[in-house]
């Protein structure tokens, strides 16, 4: 397998990448080759510095940067020898099997769509996070901020997609799907929940469990957490404010070591056609390391033959 890098994304690259890509090589077969696509002479001596002697690991110069305050569409366009232009170009061409980066988020959600294109019958892809159960296991927070505005039908294949990805990526067989509401009742929460929640109750694809509340995301309750993109992503970054916080306080307690982002270290663009994975801009090398050990795991799911098997069996999407 060939993951593809961008060593230039994030707030800490091109460092970080590169430790934690030497980090993942160790962990990695030796037939499986991690690309790392940006300055060449930075990351080479980087490598070197590294005392890293090349094994396992491939570098692809690309002259451009898309900075993290650049316009996406734009700056995709114009920077065509970006480290990001040249990950989708390869990947799109066979060259990668998977391409990660922690930059411009914009301009990856750019070439996810536009590069590699949404399978057919997606109504919108999607993306998720980890969350931290109470009992040492892990739920599935989905759309985190991808999709700010969304419609029932598309929360509704939401919730496939999100069973897909537990019971293909994490392994949860038969994972329960919960309605992220303000009440556990039917008929509370605004008209978007309330139009979603009997479609997802008549779902026959999926496990739906029914509404689930604010105070139940650490539990047991649910293993797919459905939202739209704008209440995830305001979910998303109160757990990782918690987290600093009782990080802060708490260092040594393991619920709060399980919440840090950097033991998950990317999230799957879910409903494209090739793996692609984006990672928090302020990512270090331990979560670069997990990124692309993250990245042979997504291509091992082959979600995207999940996906359409459940088109082809005609399973609410």
């Amino acid at each position: 397998m060939r993951f593809g890098i961008d060593a230039m994304g994030g707030d800490n690259a091109p460092w970080a990448v590169i430790e934690g890509a030497i980090e993942a090589q160790k962990t990695l077969q030796t037939e499986d080759t991690i690309v790392l696509i940006g300055d060449e002479e930075q990351i080479s001596n980087l490598l070197n510095q590294n005392n890293h002697s090349g094994k396992g690991i491939e570098v692809v110069h690309a002259s451009q940067i898309i900075e993290m305050n650049d316009q996406p569409t734009r700056a995709f366009s114009s920077k065509k020898d970006s480290s990001i232009n040249t990950g989708f170009r390869m990947l799109k061409e066979g060259l990668l099997d998977s391409f990660a980066s922690a930059g411009n988020t914009g301009a990856m959600l750019v070439g996810s769509f536009y590069e590699i294109g949404v399978i057919q019958g997606i109504l919108r892809p999607t993306t998720t996070a980890l969350v931290p159960k109470k009992n040492g296991k892990n739920s599935i927070l989905l759309d985190v901020g991808t999709n700010p505005d969304v419609k029932p039908d598309v929360l509704n294949q939401f919730a496939v997609l999100g069973a897909l990805y537990a019971e293909f990526f994490i392994g949860i067989k038969e994972p329960k799907v919960g309605l992220l509401n303000i009440g556990a009742e039917e008929k509370k929460g605004n008209i978007l929940v309330q139009s979603t929640f009997p479609l997802l109750k008549d779902n026959k694809g999926i496990n739906f469990i029914g509404n689930i509340e604010g105070r139940d995301i650490f539990g047991d309750k649910a293993d797919v957490i459905v939202c739209d993109g704008f209440t995830g992503n305001i979910v998303l970054k109160q757990l990782e404010a918690f987290h600093e916080i009782m990080a802060r306080n708490y260092a040594d307690d393991p619920f709060t070591k399980r919440m840090d982002f950097e033991n998950f270290g990317a999230t799957p663009v879910i409903g494209i056609n090739k793996p692609v994975l984006i990672a928090h801009g302020v990512s270090g090398a331990k979560a670069f390391k997990n990124m692309i050990i993250n990245s042979k795991k997504l291509i091992n799911a082959n979600l995207k033959e999940k996906i359409r098997q459940k088109l082809a069996k005609s399973v609410v999407l």
